[in-house]
């Protein structure tokens, strides 16, 4: 009899000769409207972290590349700038109606090298949709302002205009929809790009940029420079200390935009940061507790715990602390189903790499070993390869562990007893990351305090998901500086110019 793992392995090879079939899968990097090798022809291997088998080998570039680049997206810059706003709108546009049209290919591709179930990673292909579409519009709403003058001969003008060339750097946890939600923005502003995408996933940034040239997008307004870890920090301090390049927007880690941010002082560049998070998920007495738990369960588990904006510390009320810790232990039994991403009925996948499961368990290790409580999982999952953890739940949590502190960024929920609301307050700001938080309540005036009083950049009410194209996505503290989506987002990628027209009189 064929066993489980045999048919898993079979299954992926399948899939993955699948993908290097799909003409979105992209071997090259993509720099002045080319396609093209890096100057060394060196080259990286893209693996599938469900089975570790290379997907695709592509451009190792490095910090001359990167340049090259640069260069071609300031060139680029030159004509971009001056063309009209209903212009880019129908070029973003048109790149949106070719992303909808082939998400079919670009979730097998998320699923194949970030290891997020397909189902999962539709949905990722839908939201980073939304983004094109909305900055389709805002491009063409993106105002100045005329402001009454102190002097009766005088006009005061505000104009907003385009900063210039964005270094862009993403993350593999979104390796889709964290492009489109930058670059849909700056190119609505008039910016062009140079792209640098996680060395785990780019072939979601490859695949969107080929769509992104089909649609129309003129050469070196889009370029995307692709490198493995080792020529990482030459290319990223290239792009973010070139000359010029205007602003610098990432996503990611605190540690790692602490560095960027401190090349970018250099030359006094723009920086838009949307950086960690260690968000408390927060359930009064008055609480829907079956809602609530539903909700949890979206807040901590959607893309198996890889989420900035993902729950990472359960503050449960004291009176329904039992009710909520049995209640979330049956629905991570009933609902988290781990397996290979193209496995149907898979709900939670492979973690994106070796170092990072390891990182998520040595944090379960270490609460343990300081009286925390396994209620369910704690272990890895071996049956199915090196980078499958179990859904875990722990109870008993205190403030020395390190999973108290640090963003988890995995399956792992922590839960923490509180009794007021003053305690629970000073327990969730009590870090410093400040990206987003959630809070169950039915009180309205308690929803009101909780959101003035939490020092987070987003609030949740009642609800585990506040990711849109619509409203002002962001964090305060050490969790970022800017906003992405919204109007805000695309006029992160402007500056103001104040000019004064005088001799109206005249």
């Amino acid at each position: 009899m064929v066993s489980m793992q045999s048919r898993v392995i079979k299954s992926f090879q399948i899939f993955t000769r699948q993908c290097r079939n799909m003409h979105l899968l992209k071997k090259e990097a993509y720099v002045d409207g080319k396609w093209i090798k890096a100057n060394n022809n060196a080259v990286f291997s893209v693996l599938n972290p469900a089975d570790e088998s290379v997907i695709a080998d592509i451009p190792d570039m490095n910090d001359a590349d990167a340049i090259n680049a640069i260069e071609a997206a300031s060139k680029s810059f030159k004509t971009w700038k001056n063309t009209t706003a209903k212009e880019r709108s129908h070029i973003l546009r048109n790149w949106f109606n070719l992303c909808e049209k082939h998400s079919g290919d670009l979730a097998q591709i998320i699923t194949a090298e970030s290891g997020k179930p397909l189902a999962e990673a539709k949905s990722e292909i839908t939201y980073g949709n939304s983004f094109l579409e909305w900055f389709a519009d805002t491009a063409r709403h993106i105002n100045g302002e005329i402001i009454p003058s102190p002097w009766p001969n005088k006009q005061i003008l505000l104009t907003r205009q385009p900063i210039g060339v964005v270094s862009v750097i993403t993350p593999w946890n979104f390796p889709f929809a964290m492009i489109t939600r930058k670059v849909g923005a700056l190119m609505a502003a008039g910016c062009t790009c140079v792209i640098k995408p996680a060395e785990d996933t780019p072939l979601s940034a490859l695949a969107a940029a080929s769509l992104a040239e089909q649609a129309g997008v003129p050469k070196g307004v889009i370029n995307v420079v692709t490198s493995s870890r080792k020529n990482a920090p030459s290319v990223g301090k290239v792009m973010c200390e070139h000359e010029k390049v205007g602003c610098i927007s990432f996503t990611g880690s605190t540690v790692v935009g602490k560095i960027l941010y401190g090349m970018a002082a250099n030359g006094i560049k723009r920086v838009a940061l949307e950086l960690g998070g260690n968000a408390p998920f927060i359930v009064f007495p008055s609480a829907d507790i079956d809602h609530a738990l539903d909700q949890a369960m979206l807040a901590k588990f959607r893309n198996n715990g890889q989420a900035c904006i993902g729950a990472n510390r359960f503050l449960i009320h004291q009176d329904v602390y039992d009710k909520f810790v049995d209640g979330f232990k049956a629905k991570i039994r009933q609902k988290c189903v781990l397996g290979p991403g193209i496995k149907e009925g898979v709900t939670c996948g492979p973690l994106v790499n070796t170092a990072h499961v390891n990182k998520v368990a040595d944090f379960v290790d270490d609460a343990v070993s300081k009286g925390a409580k396994v209620v369910v999982g704690g272990k890895f999952a071996k049956n199915l390869g090196r980078n499958f953890y179990e859904s875990t739940l722990l109870v008993d949590v205190k403030p020395d562990m390190k999973l108290y502190n640090d963003e988890i960024f995995g399956p792992v929920a922590a839960c923490l007893k509180f009794s007021n609301e003053e305690e629970v307050v000073k327990i969730a700001n009590s870090t410093r990351s400040g990206l987003a938080a959630y809070v169950f309540t039915k009180d309205l005036g308690q929803s009101f305090r909780m959101s003035k009083n939490l020092e987070f950049g987003m609030i949740a009410i009642n609800d585990g998901i506040l990711s849109a194209a619509e409203p002002a996505f962001g964090g305060i503290k050490e969790s970022g500086i800017g906003r992405e989506g919204s109007k805000h987002g695309a006029e992160e990628y402007t500056d103001i110019k104040y000019t004064l027209m005088s001799g109206l009189d005249k």
